[in-house]
């Protein structure tokens, strides 16, 4: 039997029975089940950010491959465009300048690709903005690479009636790499060791031990082999024809006489420390028509894309040249 509960009545200072108002027990037993109903939902939602299913693991491995597949495609493209670089870099200074015909201009080369939005299919997916980017990459990559292919076949047909130039022009190191201290300094302007104020330089100068043999760089005639031109020391020089000469400069001995004709990669001399030089080196120059050239372009023939574009950034640094 249920209990009577009574209050105290202060209007009327008498106790009066409690009376239990109807529908209470309901709107507890509808409280506790929409708080279990509320805590359900929540361990739910926690749940399932903390859980995921096969499909969101599908998802993100999916994700995960096509993020490394476009950092190795970005890879990719960046050693492409470096063997591009150099190879374009050889066809306007080399290559073209051989056969008298004007460099690609830089505008033809990198030229974009104008006008409709091509790559208007790639939008609207998780991944657009990646699959667009390295789609773009290519194409530009694709563009650059047809337009040196078409020099190329220009340059070839060229060559065909010029086979005694391309083996008369002095195309590789006159000095080994492994014989080589460091490429001391580059064609361009750079700090007179003895002035010390910016000169000219003229050609390359590669440090090496006295003694280090030296190579023609090219076939030719011994014009000179003697120490009587200003600044230079004891230096060869070779007719290559075709207006080429290669000088080199401040040897320690010779290999050869003037007059005597030698063919590319013969030893022709020893690296010294003759003339108006401030340590053992090789100074080498190339001259066209009287005219004198970078001989950055003209190691075609014996060094990688990699070793050329090492010796380029060695070329390039303002330093002090050593004569």
């Amino acid at each position: 039997m249920a209990k009577v509960k009574y209050y105290y009545d202060s209007e009327t200072l008498s106790y009066k029975k409690v009376e239990k108002k109807k529908g209470v027990f309901l709107k507890k037993f509808l409280f506790g089940i929409s708080t279990f109903a509320l805590a359900m939902v929540v361990g739910f939602v926690v749940l399932y950010n903390f859980f995921e299913t096969p499909n969101e693991k599908a998802l993100k491995r999916e994700n995960e491959y096509l993020k490394l597949n476009e950092e190795l495609h970005k890879k990719r493209i960046v050693q492409f465009e470096k063997v591009l670089e150099d190879l374009q870099e050889r066809d306007n200074n080399i290559y073209r300048t051989f056969f008298e015909l004007n460099p690609i201009p830089e505008e033809q080369r990198t030229a974009g690709f104008g006008g409709v939005n091509r790559y208007k299919s790639l939008e609207g997916f998780d991944n657009s903005e990646m699959i667009i980017d390295v789609t773009k990459n290519m194409d530009i990559l694709s563009k650059q690479l047809y337009v040196q292919s078409k020099s190329l076949d220009e340059i070839v047909r060229l060559a065909e009636n010029k086979e005694e130039l391309l083996a008369a022009i002095p195309a590789i190191q006159p000095v080994k790499n492994e014989d080589l201290t460091r490429m001391a300094s580059g064609f361009g302007w750079r700090t007179d060791p003895f002035l010390k104020t910016r000169k000219k330089h003229y050609g390359m100068d590669f440090t090496a031990p006295r003694g280090t043999k030296i190579y023609a760089t090219g076939p030719g005639k011994i014009i000179r082999a003697d120490a009587s031109a200003s600044g230079f020391g004891k230096h060869i020089r070779i007719d290559h024809g075709f207006g080429y000469i290669s000088l080199y400069a401040h040897l320690s001995k010779y290999n050869v006489r003037k007059g005597q004709r030698v063919k590319r990669g013969d030893l022709i001399g020893f690296v010294g420390n003759t003339g108006r030089s401030q340590a053992p080196h090789l100074h080498y120059e190339i001259r066209k028509n009287k005219e004198k050239i970078n001989p950055i372009n003209f190691y075609y023939g014996n060094l990688s894309p990699k070793e050329f574009e090492a010796m380029q950034k060695a070329a390039q640094i303002e330093g002090q040249s050593l004569d």
